[in-house]
């Protein structure tokens, strides 16, 4: 079957079209706050809505026909394309003028990952900043997702982008029609910004921080507009603690949140991966705060303020943070954990390979899958003993199927090879041991903060161009969970059938 290439280019035009629309909001953004950029944001997105509207004009008249081949060009590219096109507020405001250190900062952005080359965030126009919140925000629901809900509009059915857009093992519906579906997530995302935009802006930040950091909270994403992150506010600790809450919500399934609307509370908590996530961030909470209290500095006078709450609370608050912000790969920073004793920087290390959950923002392995490749594990064990007996992993209650267990186990060994390849090719540009598996870790993630000279309180600026292109390239296929991308290079994939 030869692939549909009109619907294909329909749909990259349809996406320059939402992104042109939110480099418009910026401009009123840049307006509003009299930037100096206003025209220039202005330049880029009406540049980008006329590419979008030329691209959808001239495939008007395609098959309203997609299976999956073109469901992943589709969102790979259109990943792509955002990226590419999203670049252009940088270059066109000068707020960062080279091609290359723009892209990756999009990229950084629409995949959530939050590693940034900006040596001073705070000098940079505000229209700027709130753009590359922005970016994160669109990310990290998804574009395609929020694309699916207007598919009906064009006539198409939308699945085999949903497939694509979000290929883990859990495949929960909020109702039959994936549009619907679509609609309810965003209906959850939205209200979840909103209420954390209030909060925030009631604990004491200005209104252009706090909607900045609720974009960057509930994408899992860890944009700020301030050098020192969230470790600015180390003297305002209910702004930590409703972070906290919310990198919490971003981290868990958002299916899980509209059964907590609909009054279904028996179902969240019989859910076996929420549990699991529960008590990955109690219990490692736990450890490293108790490490932190007996064994560490915080060492948070070096980074913005001092302490100036009782040590028990401010430990807790900051184990708490860092150790949820690498979990859900939000990549917020309070503190330089890279300085919480030798055990505390290898935990936090192995944390950037756990990940939220499935149907949540964030990125990394996810919890379900470790959860599933922990049962197999065990159940090994008792099919050693037992060659004979059907002995299936049982998720919920329910036993899964083996080919979905095959995928978990196929998706760890190839996250991990891609993790050493990574660090590999980091190495190549001459870059030591610790920043090299830091930085591969940490892209593949999409976490943001590495180790070693790319650690929680410096950033990427020293990373060289080409080796940007390769964090570039980690953060898109860790965001799309490695197989959408990864098939593109079969020579399978593009043989008509």
């Amino acid at each position: 079957m030869k692939l549909n290439y009109k619907i294909i280019f329909h749909f990259l035009g349809l996406l320059l079209l939402f992104n042109g629309g939110f480099m418009l909001l910026s401009a009123l953004i840049s307006y509003i706050y009299s930037d100096g950029v206003t025209f220039k944001i202005l330049q880029a997105g009406v540049l980008t809505v006329f590419i979008g509207l030329v691209a959808m004009l001239l495939t008007r008249k395609h098959k309203k026909e997609m299976n999956k081949r073109e469901g992943y060009i589709i969102v790979t590219f259109g990943w792509v394309i955002m990226s590419l096109s999203g670049s252009l507020p940088y270059v066109m405001t000068e707020s960062i003028p080279s091609f290359t250190s723009a892209f990756f900062e999009t990229m950084s952005g629409y995949t959530t990952t939050g590693a940034s080359i900006l040596n001073d965030i705070e000098i940079i126009p505000k229209g700027v900043l709130f753009w590359r919140s922005t970016t994160h925000w669109i990310g990290g629901m998804g574009i395609i997702v929020l694309a699916i809900a207007i598919l009906p509009l064009l006539g198409i059915g939308g699945m085999e982008l949903f497939a694509a857009e979000a290929p883990g093992p859990s495949a929960d519906k909020l109702h039959p029609r994936i549009t619907d579906t679509a609609k309810r997530l965003w209906l959850i995302y939205f209200g979840y910004t909103v209420a954390e935009t209030l909060l925030l802006k009631l604990a004491g930040m200005t209104f252009f921080d706090a909607i900045n950091h609720s974009m960057a909270t509930l994408s899992t994403g860890g944009f700020s507009t301030k050098n020192a992150s969230v470790a600015y506010w180390n003297d305002q600790p209910l702004i930590q603690y409703i972070i906290i809450l919310f990198m919490f919500l971003a981290g868990s399934n958002f299916v899980l949140s509209y059964f907590a609307f609909k009054g279904k509370i028996q179902k969240i908590i019989k859910d076996d991966e929420f549990k699991l996530y529960f008590r990955f961030v109690a219990v490692f909470s736990i450890i490293a705060a108790l490490i932190i209290f007996f064994k560490a500095d915080l060492g948070l006078s070096s980074i913005h303020h001092p302490m100036v709450l009782g040590k028990a609370e401010s430990t807790f608050r900051h184990a708490l943070f860092q150790v949820l912000s690498v979990i859900t790969t939000t990549g917020f920073v309070t503190a330089d954990y890279t300085l919480w004793t030798p055990f505390l920087v290898v935990f936090f290390f192995g944390l950037m390979f756990l990940g939220g959950s499935a149907g949540s923002t964030s990125g990394g392995v996810k919890v379900v899958r470790h959860l599933i490749l922990i049962k197999n594990g065990f159940l090994e064990f008792k099919r050693t003993l037992h060659p004979n007996a059907i002995v299936p992993v049982r998720y919920n209650n329910k036993a899964i199927n083996r080919f979905i267990v095959f995928n978990v186990l196929a998706f760890f060994i190839l996250y991990m090879l891609s993790f050493i390849i990574g660090a590999l090719v980091f190495s190549m540009f001459e870059i030591d041991f610790e920043s090299a598996i830091g930085l591969s870790a940490s892209s593949l993630g999409n976490v943001g903060p590495a180790f070693g000279n790319f650690g929680p309180v410096n950033n990427y600026a020293a990373l060289p161009p080409l080796a940007q292109w390769w964090s570039a390239f980690l953060m898109l296929i860790g965001r799309l969970e490695l197989f959408t991308v990864l098939i593109l290079f079969t020579p399978f994939f593009w043989r008509n059938r």
